[in-house]
């Protein structure tokens, strides 16, 4: 039986993918690329071809993987997959990719460039995974397996090995975990209890309601906007990085113990838009650190365990993999000096629980 293929690096595939940004797809046929083109060599073959030929098709297919929003519409400028820029030169497609970000051209290059490629390189090196794989069905016990919903990673940080838990569920469902953390814009203005977001889903499980559903104390938001009065705040824009704490309100009943809103999200004026700064958020975690140091001797038992939501990834604009960057940065930090809390995160999709786990096994290889 013939060996299966090998998949290819993600280094190497992240080369060639930066090579393609350079030519644009008009000229992908002259280019020399063979991972790619190994891995285009294993996909079945559709109804029709792409115009660049087969490693276009794993290009686009690898591009259509990533998740809508931002980092797909920047990937597709980049490489000249959108509609009407394949032969646009490089220049254009990468200022037109910052305009999706908001950024000048060169902080894109320096800053959001390579993530958005590498990116692209993580989807192709999946894309290319089942070719090295053995080409059997899953057993059937893994096949009708759910995920799971909290997973526990052991990860390596300065010589010392931290458990760290990835929860995959809506903030609202943790349970027993001391402080929260909250994702704010630098007004501390809460969005509606109905919406979706992390912080309107803490608003809402937190205020105390009547045995029919009715409003009682919408205790979070009443909190936040005592904290302002108290730090003659209100009604005006705090630094981005600022932390505000308040109980978890209703939410003590789940074992959470504090809220700890962090600004990260600064508003553009004019518009219901906001700019998010990784710079921010990793200002704003080690301030959690530090808030969480101050008060933890406070309580009975002492404040342990934190957890985190990926700041500024919703309505910040902020990619999955860029927020983990800066959240990452801060916690890392922390734990290298020796301290021992207790560090949780939670999204809501598999998707970015995968990458997570991707993320942390990084560090644990290191």
């Amino acid at each position: 039986m013939p060996s299966s293929p090998h998949v290819p690096e993600h280094g190497a595939v992240l080369a060639e993918v930066r090579k393609v940004r350079r030519a644009g797809v008009v000229r992908l046929r002259a280019l020399d690329v063979p991972a790619l083109t190994g891995i285009a060599r294993e996909l079945p073959r559709g109804d029709g071809e792409s115009p660049g030929g087969p490693v276009e098709k794993v290009l686009r297919l690898a591009v259509s993987r990533m998740g809508g929003g931002t980092l797909q519409t920047a990937a597709e400028y980049s490489l000249g997959l959108a509609q009407g820029t394949r032969d646009w030169p490089a220049a254009d497609r990468r200022r037109r990719a910052a305009q999706v970000y908001g950024v000048s051209v060169e902080r894109f290059r320096k800053h959001h460039e390579l993530m958005v490629l590498g990116q692209v390189a993580e989807q192709v090196v999946q894309l290319g995974a089942p070719a090295g794989a053995t080409r059997t069905a899953p057993p059937p016990a893994a096949a009708d397996r759910m995920p799971a919903a909290h997973r526990e990673r052991a990860v390596r940080v300065h010589h010392r090995t931290v458990p760290v838990t990835v929860h995959v569920h809506s903030v609202d469902l943790l349970r027993d975990i001391d402080v929260v953390v909250s994702p704010s814009n630098t007004y501390f203005a809460l969005p509606a209890p109905y919406k979706s977001s992390v912080s309107a889903t803490l608003r809402r499980a937190g205020a105390h309601r009547d045995p029919v559903g009715g409003l009682v104390d919408d205790t979070i938001d009443d909190e936040l906007q005592g904290w302002t009065a108290r730090h003659g705040a209100p009604g005006r824009a705090a630094q981005p990085g600022t932390v505000a704490a308040t109980s978890a309100g209703a939410l003590t009943g789940q074992g959470i113990r504090r809220i700890y809103h962090v600004a990260v999200a600064v508003p553009r004026p004019e518009t219901n838009d906001y700019d998010v700064q990784p710079a921010d958020i990793t200002r704003g975690v080690a301030r959690v650190f530090a808030l969480l140091a101050e008060e933890s001797a406070r309580y009975d038992p002492p404040l342990r365990s934190v957890c985190l939501p990926l700041l500024g990834a919703g309505r910040g604009g902020l990619p999955p993999l860029e927020s983990f960057a800066a959240l990452w940065a801060a916690v890392e930090a922390e734990l290298a000096r020796g301290a021992d809390w207790d560090i949780h995160f939670v999204v809501r999709r598999h998707a970015r629980a995968d990458l997570l786990e991707r993320l942390l096994g990084r560090e644990e290889d290191r």
